[in-house]
Protein backbone atom coordinates (compact mmCIF):
# COMPACT_ATOMS: atom_id res chain seq x y z
CA UNK A 1 0.00 0.00 0.00
CA UNK A 2 1.01 3.63 -0.56
CA UNK A 3 0.65 6.57 1.66
CA UNK A 4 1.17 9.86 -0.36
CA UNK A 5 2.64 12.30 2.58
CA UNK A 6 1.57 15.94 1.86
CA UNK A 7 3.54 18.82 0.14
CA UNK A 8 6.09 19.76 2.24
CA UNK A 9 5.81 23.55 2.15
CA UNK A 10 8.73 25.69 0.35
CA UNK A 11 8.56 28.18 3.24
CA UNK A 12 5.79 30.09 5.49
CA UNK A 13 5.32 33.97 4.55
CA UNK A 14 7.16 34.87 7.60
CA UNK A 15 10.01 32.59 6.99
CA UNK A 16 10.12 34.07 3.46
CA UNK A 17 10.41 37.86 4.73
CA UNK A 18 12.37 37.40 6.97
CA UNK A 19 14.90 35.51 4.70
CA UNK A 20 14.14 38.07 2.47
CA UNK A 21 15.10 41.16 4.94
CA UNK A 22 18.01 39.27 6.13
CA UNK A 23 19.41 38.75 2.35
CA UNK A 24 18.91 42.70 1.90
CA UNK A 25 20.41 43.57 4.94
CA UNK A 26 23.26 41.60 3.77
CA UNK A 27 22.99 42.97 0.76
CA UNK A 28 23.49 46.65 2.10
CA UNK A 29 26.64 46.10 4.32
CA UNK A 30 28.75 43.63 2.16
CA UNK A 31 30.93 46.41 0.35
CA UNK A 32 31.64 48.15 3.94
CA UNK A 33 32.62 44.61 5.40
CA UNK A 34 34.39 43.93 2.26
CA UNK A 35 36.62 46.82 2.45
CA UNK A 36 37.00 47.03 6.05
CA UNK A 37 38.60 43.31 5.55
CA UNK A 38 40.49 43.61 2.91
CA UNK A 39 40.47 47.31 0.90
CA UNK A 40 38.99 48.13 -2.48
CA UNK A 41 40.51 44.78 -3.76
CA UNK A 42 37.37 43.21 -1.83
CA UNK A 43 35.00 45.58 -2.73
CA UNK A 44 35.80 45.21 -6.62
CA UNK A 45 35.45 40.92 -5.82
CA UNK A 46 31.95 41.86 -4.39
CA UNK A 47 31.45 43.93 -7.15
CA UNK A 48 32.08 41.06 -9.83
CA UNK A 49 30.14 38.33 -7.27
CA UNK A 50 26.55 40.79 -8.14
CA UNK A 51 27.39 40.06 -11.67
CA UNK A 52 27.86 36.25 -11.59
CA UNK A 53 24.89 36.64 -8.96
CA UNK A 54 22.66 37.81 -12.62
CA UNK A 55 24.34 35.05 -15.02
CA UNK A 56 23.52 32.41 -12.27
CA UNK A 57 19.86 33.68 -12.11
CA UNK A 58 19.93 33.86 -15.88
CA UNK A 59 20.86 30.24 -16.45
CA UNK A 60 18.78 28.70 -13.94
CA UNK A 61 15.76 29.87 -16.05
CA UNK A 62 17.09 28.00 -18.83
CA UNK A 63 19.16 24.74 -16.97
CA UNK A 64 17.48 24.77 -13.94
CA UNK A 65 13.39 25.71 -14.32
CA UNK A 66 13.17 24.64 -17.97
CA UNK A 67 15.74 21.86 -17.54
CA UNK A 68 17.50 22.90 -21.57
CA UNK A 69 21.55 21.86 -20.51
CA UNK A 70 23.35 25.61 -22.29
CA UNK A 71 26.70 25.04 -21.98
CA UNK A 72 27.38 28.48 -24.23
CA UNK A 73 25.48 30.90 -21.76
CA UNK A 74 28.57 33.47 -21.44
CA UNK A 75 27.56 34.68 -25.15
CA UNK A 76 24.94 36.43 -23.89
CA UNK A 77 26.88 38.44 -21.13
CA UNK A 78 29.82 39.15 -24.52
CA UNK A 79 27.02 40.21 -26.50
CA UNK A 80 25.86 42.87 -23.99
CA UNK A 81 29.30 43.77 -22.84
CA UNK A 82 30.29 44.53 -26.95
CA UNK A 83 27.44 46.77 -27.28
CA UNK A 84 27.82 48.68 -24.15
CA UNK A 85 31.41 49.41 -25.47
CA UNK A 86 30.48 50.29 -28.92
CA UNK A 87 27.76 52.47 -27.78
CA UNK A 88 29.20 54.22 -24.97
CA UNK A 89 33.01 55.14 -26.67
CA UNK A 90 34.19 56.69 -29.63
CA UNK A 91 35.73 52.71 -31.22
CA UNK A 92 32.90 53.57 -33.69
CA UNK A 93 33.26 56.97 -34.52
CA UNK A 94 37.36 56.59 -35.17
CA UNK A 95 36.24 53.65 -37.60
CA UNK A 96 33.48 55.03 -39.37
CA UNK A 97 34.02 58.38 -40.92
CA UNK A 98 30.39 59.43 -41.44
CA UNK A 99 29.56 58.40 -37.56
CA UNK A 100 31.92 61.10 -36.70
CA UNK A 101 30.19 63.85 -38.89
CA UNK A 102 26.79 62.90 -36.69
CA UNK A 103 28.55 62.45 -33.64
CA UNK A 104 31.82 64.31 -33.34
CA UNK A 105 32.09 64.07 -29.76
CA UNK A 106 31.94 60.30 -30.44
CA UNK A 107 29.19 58.09 -28.73
CA UNK A 108 28.28 58.03 -25.25
CA UNK A 109 24.92 56.38 -24.88
CA UNK A 110 23.99 56.51 -21.13
CA UNK A 111 23.59 53.28 -19.14
CA UNK A 112 19.80 54.03 -18.87
CA UNK A 113 19.94 52.98 -22.52
CA UNK A 114 22.50 50.55 -22.82
CA UNK A 115 20.82 48.29 -20.42
CA UNK A 116 17.62 48.09 -22.22
CA UNK A 117 19.06 47.89 -25.47
CA UNK A 118 21.47 45.21 -24.45
CA UNK A 119 18.29 43.29 -23.10
CA UNK A 120 16.49 43.40 -26.06
CA UNK A 121 19.67 42.42 -28.15
CA UNK A 122 20.52 39.73 -25.95
CA UNK A 123 17.08 38.27 -25.75
CA UNK A 124 17.16 38.40 -29.60
CA UNK A 125 20.11 36.32 -29.78
CA UNK A 126 18.01 33.65 -27.25
CA UNK A 127 15.43 33.31 -29.43
CA UNK A 128 18.31 32.98 -32.29
CA UNK A 129 19.89 30.23 -30.17
CA UNK A 130 16.75 28.48 -29.27
CA UNK A 131 14.72 28.28 -32.30
CA UNK A 132 16.88 25.46 -34.14
CA UNK A 133 17.53 23.50 -30.98
CA UNK A 134 14.32 23.39 -29.98
CA UNK A 135 14.11 19.43 -30.98
CA UNK A 136 17.01 19.24 -28.80
CA UNK A 137 17.85 17.28 -25.81
CA UNK A 138 20.65 16.23 -23.49
CA UNK A 139 24.27 15.90 -24.75
CA UNK A 140 23.18 16.88 -28.36
CA UNK A 141 21.71 20.36 -26.80
CA UNK A 142 24.55 20.58 -24.72
CA UNK A 143 27.64 20.60 -27.98
CA UNK A 144 25.18 23.32 -29.87
CA UNK A 145 24.57 25.76 -27.56
CA UNK A 146 28.67 24.92 -26.20
CA UNK A 147 29.35 25.92 -30.33
CA UNK A 148 27.17 28.66 -30.04
CA UNK A 149 29.16 30.62 -27.77
CA UNK A 150 31.99 29.53 -29.37
CA UNK A 151 31.09 31.04 -32.65
CA UNK A 152 30.16 33.86 -30.83
CA UNK A 153 33.67 34.49 -28.90
CA UNK A 154 35.75 34.11 -32.30
CA UNK A 155 33.76 36.53 -33.81
CA UNK A 156 34.24 39.00 -31.73
CA UNK A 157 38.08 37.99 -31.87
CA UNK A 158 37.70 38.34 -36.00
CA UNK A 159 35.46 41.30 -36.97
CA UNK A 160 38.24 43.53 -37.34
CA UNK A 161 38.69 43.44 -40.42
CA UNK A 162 37.78 43.96 -43.28
CA UNK A 163 35.29 46.45 -41.35
CA UNK A 164 37.35 47.24 -37.85
CA UNK A 165 34.16 46.33 -35.74
CA UNK A 166 35.24 44.51 -32.60
CA UNK A 167 39.32 45.54 -32.57
CA UNK A 168 39.54 41.46 -32.86
CA UNK A 169 41.73 40.50 -30.13
CA UNK A 170 42.75 43.85 -28.75
CA UNK A 171 39.39 44.51 -27.67
CA UNK A 172 37.63 48.29 -27.05
CA UNK A 173 39.19 50.18 -24.28
CA UNK A 174 37.81 53.57 -23.56
CA UNK A 175 34.20 52.29 -22.10
CA UNK A 176 32.77 55.46 -20.33
CA UNK A 177 32.18 54.59 -17.03
CA UNK A 178 28.56 54.67 -15.53
CA UNK A 179 26.84 58.51 -14.97
CA UNK A 180 23.56 58.32 -13.90
CA UNK A 181 22.34 62.02 -13.43
CA UNK A 182 24.92 63.80 -13.33
CA UNK A 183 26.65 61.08 -10.73
CA UNK A 184 30.30 59.77 -12.51
CA UNK A 185 30.77 56.34 -10.52
CA UNK A 186 34.25 56.96 -11.15
CA UNK A 187 36.89 58.32 -9.13
CA UNK A 188 36.61 58.88 -5.31
CA UNK A 189 33.19 60.31 -3.60
CA UNK A 190 32.70 62.09 -0.36
CA UNK A 191 29.22 62.38 1.45
CA UNK A 192 29.25 63.12 4.90
CA UNK A 193 32.53 62.91 5.80
CA UNK A 194 32.79 59.57 4.35
CA UNK A 195 35.05 59.02 1.12
CA UNK A 196 34.61 56.34 -0.78
CA UNK A 197 35.69 54.80 -4.44
CA UNK A 198 33.19 54.77 -7.18
CA UNK A 199 33.24 50.91 -6.57
CA UNK A 200 31.21 50.59 -3.77
CA UNK A 201 28.09 53.12 -6.38
CA UNK A 202 28.53 50.45 -8.89
CA UNK A 203 28.18 48.04 -6.05
CA UNK A 204 24.50 49.62 -5.34
CA UNK A 205 24.27 50.03 -8.76
CA UNK A 206 24.39 46.11 -9.24
CA UNK A 207 22.83 45.24 -6.15
CA UNK A 208 19.37 47.38 -7.53
CA UNK A 209 19.52 45.65 -10.71
CA UNK A 210 19.97 42.02 -9.04
CA UNK A 211 17.13 42.30 -6.70
CA UNK A 212 14.95 43.27 -9.94
CA UNK A 213 16.00 40.37 -11.73
CA UNK A 214 15.45 38.35 -8.65
CA UNK A 215 11.72 39.68 -8.19
CA UNK A 216 11.76 38.90 -11.76
CA UNK A 217 12.56 35.52 -10.84
CA UNK A 218 10.55 34.44 -7.92
CA UNK A 219 7.27 36.39 -9.71
CA UNK A 220 8.02 33.47 -12.93
CA UNK A 221 8.87 30.38 -10.60
CA UNK A 222 5.53 30.95 -8.89
CA UNK A 223 3.41 31.31 -12.06
CA UNK A 224 1.73 29.64 -15.11
CA UNK A 225 4.80 30.16 -16.91
CA UNK A 226 7.15 28.37 -14.21
CA UNK A 227 5.03 25.71 -13.73
CA UNK A 228 4.79 25.03 -17.42
CA UNK A 229 8.76 25.07 -17.45
CA UNK A 230 8.73 22.66 -14.68
CA UNK A 231 6.41 20.31 -16.69
CA UNK A 232 8.78 20.74 -19.74
CA UNK A 233 11.78 19.71 -17.44
CA UNK A 234 10.20 17.14 -15.69
CA UNK A 235 8.67 15.24 -18.58
CA UNK A 236 8.65 17.32 -22.15
CA UNK A 237 6.24 14.75 -23.87
CA UNK A 238 3.63 14.75 -20.98
CA UNK A 239 3.39 18.57 -20.84
CA UNK A 240 2.97 18.35 -24.84
CA UNK A 241 0.51 15.98 -24.28
CA UNK A 242 -1.20 17.93 -21.56
CA UNK A 243 -1.57 20.65 -23.91
CA UNK A 244 1.35 23.00 -23.37
CA UNK A 245 3.01 24.64 -25.59
CA UNK A 246 6.76 23.86 -25.37
CA UNK A 247 8.01 25.77 -28.52
CA UNK A 248 6.81 28.98 -27.20
CA UNK A 249 7.92 28.06 -23.50
CA UNK A 250 11.56 27.18 -24.75
CA UNK A 251 12.00 29.61 -26.48
CA UNK A 252 10.75 32.07 -23.79
CA UNK A 253 12.92 30.47 -21.27
CA UNK A 254 16.08 31.37 -23.87
CA UNK A 255 14.72 34.86 -24.46
CA UNK A 256 14.42 35.43 -20.78
CA UNK A 257 18.02 34.08 -19.76
CA UNK A 258 19.82 35.83 -21.99
CA UNK A 259 18.13 38.95 -21.40
CA UNK A 260 19.31 38.76 -17.67
CA UNK A 261 22.91 37.95 -19.25
CA UNK A 262 23.22 40.82 -21.47
CA UNK A 263 22.21 43.23 -18.92
CA UNK A 264 25.48 41.83 -16.91
CA UNK A 265 27.46 42.12 -19.59
CA UNK A 266 26.53 45.78 -20.14
CA UNK A 267 26.95 46.48 -16.74
CA UNK A 268 30.64 44.54 -16.71
CA UNK A 269 31.77 46.45 -20.36
CA UNK A 270 31.32 50.00 -18.10
CA UNK A 271 32.74 48.93 -15.25
CA UNK A 272 35.94 47.08 -16.70
CA UNK A 273 36.08 49.75 -18.60
CA UNK A 274 37.51 47.43 -21.63
CA UNK A 275 36.16 44.14 -23.22
CA UNK A 276 38.20 41.55 -25.15
CA UNK A 277 37.02 38.03 -26.50
CA UNK A 278 39.03 36.99 -23.23
CA UNK A 279 36.65 37.40 -20.80
CA UNK A 280 34.32 35.23 -22.62
CA UNK A 281 35.49 31.91 -23.08
CA UNK A 282 33.93 28.47 -22.32
CA UNK A 283 35.55 28.15 -18.53
CA UNK A 284 33.27 30.92 -17.63
CA UNK A 285 30.27 29.30 -19.17
CA UNK A 286 31.02 26.34 -17.08
CA UNK A 287 31.89 28.26 -14.16
CA UNK A 288 27.99 29.76 -14.28
CA UNK A 289 26.74 26.35 -14.72
CA UNK A 290 28.96 25.21 -11.92
CA UNK A 291 27.34 27.88 -9.38
CA UNK A 292 23.64 26.68 -11.05
CA UNK A 293 24.62 23.02 -10.13
CA UNK A 294 26.17 23.36 -6.87
CA UNK A 295 23.35 25.77 -5.84
CA UNK A 296 20.41 23.60 -6.65
CA UNK A 297 19.18 23.63 -9.97
CA UNK A 298 15.87 25.33 -10.07
CA UNK A 299 16.12 26.59 -6.64
CA UNK A 300 17.01 30.28 -6.15
CA UNK A 301 18.35 30.51 -2.90
CA UNK A 302 20.65 27.59 -3.88
CA UNK A 303 21.39 29.27 -6.66
CA UNK A 304 22.63 32.42 -4.94
CA UNK A 305 24.69 30.36 -2.48
CA UNK A 306 26.49 28.51 -5.09
CA UNK A 307 27.21 31.47 -6.84
CA UNK A 308 28.43 33.73 -4.22
CA UNK A 309 30.70 30.76 -3.05
CA UNK A 310 32.07 30.12 -6.89
CA UNK A 311 32.64 33.98 -6.89
CA UNK A 312 34.62 34.62 -3.75
CA UNK A 313 36.03 31.07 -2.95
CA UNK A 314 38.88 31.65 -5.93
CA UNK A 315 39.98 34.64 -4.86
CA UNK A 316 39.60 33.88 -1.03
CA UNK A 317 41.63 31.04 -2.03
CA UNK A 318 44.38 33.02 -3.99
CA UNK A 319 44.52 35.55 -2.17
CA UNK A 320 45.45 33.38 1.13
CA UNK A 321 47.68 30.41 -0.33
CA UNK A 322 50.82 32.49 -1.04
CA UNK A 323 51.00 34.33 2.91
CA UNK A 324 50.10 30.66 4.57
CA UNK A 325 53.22 29.21 2.78
CA UNK A 326 54.93 31.96 3.62
CA UNK A 327 53.92 31.29 7.68
CA UNK A 328 54.19 27.77 6.85
CA UNK A 329 57.57 26.93 5.18
CA UNK A 330 59.17 30.37 5.10
CA UNK A 331 58.83 30.82 1.28
CA UNK A 332 56.14 29.93 -0.93
CA UNK A 333 56.45 26.59 -2.77
CA UNK A 334 53.79 26.04 -4.80
CA UNK A 335 52.23 28.64 -7.18
CA UNK A 336 48.95 29.89 -5.35
CA UNK A 337 47.38 29.64 -8.68
CA UNK A 338 47.95 26.05 -8.46
CA UNK A 339 46.69 25.59 -4.95
CA UNK A 340 43.30 27.47 -6.01
CA UNK A 341 42.89 25.40 -8.96
CA UNK A 342 43.21 22.05 -7.23
CA UNK A 343 41.06 23.06 -3.71
CA UNK A 344 38.53 24.64 -6.37
CA UNK A 345 37.98 21.38 -7.72
CA UNK A 346 38.25 19.59 -5.42
CA UNK A 347 35.39 21.07 -3.05
CA UNK A 348 33.59 20.45 -6.79
CA UNK A 349 33.96 16.75 -6.41
CA UNK A 350 33.36 16.38 -2.46
CA UNK A 351 29.89 18.41 -3.22
CA UNK A 352 29.38 16.19 -5.79
CA UNK A 353 29.95 12.79 -4.39
CA UNK A 354 27.75 14.08 -0.79
CA UNK A 355 25.26 16.58 -2.09
CA UNK A 356 24.24 15.98 -5.46
CA UNK A 357 21.31 17.88 -5.67
CA UNK A 358 23.53 20.59 -4.52
CA UNK A 359 24.13 22.28 -1.14
CA UNK A 360 20.47 23.91 -1.33
CA UNK A 361 18.00 21.95 -3.21
CA UNK A 362 14.49 22.42 -3.54
CA UNK A 363 12.13 20.89 -1.05
CA UNK A 364 9.47 18.36 -3.06
CA UNK A 365 6.62 16.68 -2.13
CA UNK A 366 7.57 13.26 -0.52
CA UNK A 367 5.95 9.36 -1.32
CA UNK A 368 6.55 6.90 1.82
CA UNK A 369 5.48 3.03 1.22
CA UNK A 370 3.76 1.25 3.65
Amino acid sequence: MTVLTPPVPLATPRRARLGLTLFILALLLAPWVAGAAGGNYWVRVVDFALLYLMLALGLNIVVGMTGLLDMGFIAFYAVGAYLAALLSSSHLTQQFPLLLQWFPDGLHLSMLWLIPLAALLAAACGILLGAPTLRLRGDYLAIVTLGFGEIVRILMRNLDRPVNLTNGPKGISGIDPVSLFGLKFSGMHEWFGVRFSGLYLYYYLFAALLLAILFISLRLQNSRIGRAWTAIREDEDAARAMGINTRNFKLLAFAIGATFGGVAGALFAAFQGFVSPESFTLQESIAVLAMVVLGGMGHIPGVILGALLLAALPELLRSSMGPLQQALFGQVLIDPEIIRQLFYGLALILVMLYRPAGLWPARHAGRTAA
